[in-house]
């Protein structure tokens, strides 16, 4: 069974930064992708970052050039950095991992971890 657990969220100042963990557990040989998605009240949920296991990075335009997505593939864990947070990054930021092989299955759309709250304000 895969679980997908988040930690590193807050309550961070604007301008200030964070990073956020997600490691994932359970027999796994290998994640196609792994990514982060928020959800902010009253929004939808929307994808912030990913990443293949090759490191091709893939970033929405609201972040790009303040936060950074990175992977160790050894440890089954995605990072994210995030720097000159603004209060619109407001949200629970959600880890998921697509294309996940185990000793015994295999999961195309793969796992959601049950976030992490990042809270920007003064």
């Amino acid at each position: 069974h895969v679980q997908l657990v988040e930690s590193g969220g807050g309550l961070v100042q604007p301008g200030g930064s964070l990073r956020l963990s997600c490691a994932a557990s359970g027999r796994i040989r290998s994640i196609n992708v792994m990514g982060w998605h928020r959800q902010a009240p009253g929004k939808e949920r929307e994808l912030v970052a990913s990443i293949t296991s090759p490191g091709r990075t893939n970033y929405a335009d609201s972040v790009k050039d303040r936060f950074t997505i990175s992977r160790d593939n050894a440890k089954n864990t995605v990072y994210l950095q995030m720097n000159s947070l603004k209060p619109e990054d407001t949200a629970v930021y959600y880890c998921n991992a697509a294309g996940v092989s185990t000793a015994s299955t295999y999961s195309a759309l793969g796992y959601w971890g049950k976030g992490t709250l990042v809270t920007v304000s003064s």
